[in-house]
Order: structure tokens, then sequence, then C-alpha cells
């Protein structure tokens, strides 16, 4: 490696793992194997996953009772301006009409400020999404999933 003698002249070494001011990697630490896709997963993609999971387990159990349901997942609510309440949505429910589905949202954000860990997190988005089919089919939350426990309020 070539020798850098800056302004300074002091004729020392400069590694090529560093930015131009020697402060950190020069590089991402994972290579993608596509160029047009990261490779590590980001924050909205794990939540993504984990909401898909708990849909489908639920999915599995309930569909012949839900019929169409469109699931979907977005970053915050848009509340109006004259929002009254102390709380932000964590999720929404607009029941089908004619030949629109059922619309269940799940608000990633307000549930990870929510959430302290991924425990928690995971907690969380299955109570919202029992407590909304349960909402959606006019029966209790546990008997939409035997393992939702009501005293997590």
């Amino acid at each position: 490696m070539a020798q850098h003698a800056g302004p300074g002249g002091t004729g020392r070494r400069r590694s090529r793992t560093r930015d131009r001011r020697d402060r950190g990697m020069r590089g991402p630490a994972v290579l993608p194997r596509d160029p047009r896709t990261p490779e590590l997963r980001t924050r909205r993609d794990r939540f993504d996953d984990l909401v898909l999971a708990v849909v489908a387990d639920i999915e599995d159990r309930w569909q012949e009772h839900l019929g169409l349901v469109e699931y979907a997942v977005e970053d915050a609510p848009q509340v109006p301006d004259d929002w009254e309440s102390g709380t932000v949505p964590l999720s929404s429910l607009v029941r089908g009409t004619g030949t629109r589905p059922t619309r269940l949202v799940v608000f990633r954000r307000p549930i990870e400020h929510r959430s302290s860990s991924r425990g928690e997190l995971e907690a969380l988005v299955h109570r919202v999404v029992v407590e909304q089919v349960a909402e959606l089919l006019g029966i209790d939350p546990e008997q939409v999933d035997p393992r939702f426990d009501d005293t997590d309020d």
C-alpha cells in the first residue's frame, strides 16, 4: 500500500477499509448477491413478515368464516387535525360492501413505538390482529386464538 504524505507530511499508511476521514467502514458489511436489492432485511420488511405470519396462522383457522379480507401494513394512520383521542390507532378495520373486500390495516410505527423488545412487538402484533378478526367475526378474541390473553391491558 502506498504511503500518504498529506499537508503535514506524516507519511502514515491509509487503510482502504476506512472512509476518507478514517472514521469507519468504506462500504457495506455485507455485499448483496443481487446489486439491485439490499442483502439485509429492513425493519419494515421484518415487520411485514411478522404480520404475514400472524395473519397466515389466523387465516388457516378462520378462512371459511372471514370471506374475502385484504390485509395491509402502513407506516402510520392518517388522523384528522381535530383528533381528540390521546392515543394513536394501532390498526384499522373497514368492512367490505358489495364487491369491495374487508380491509384490515396494521400501523407499523405506533406498534413499534409501544414495543421495547422483539417479543413485545410480536405479542402486540398478534393481539392487534386477533382483536380485529374477533371484531369482524363478532366473537371474543379468545375464540379466534386461544393464546390471546386479555390480562395484558
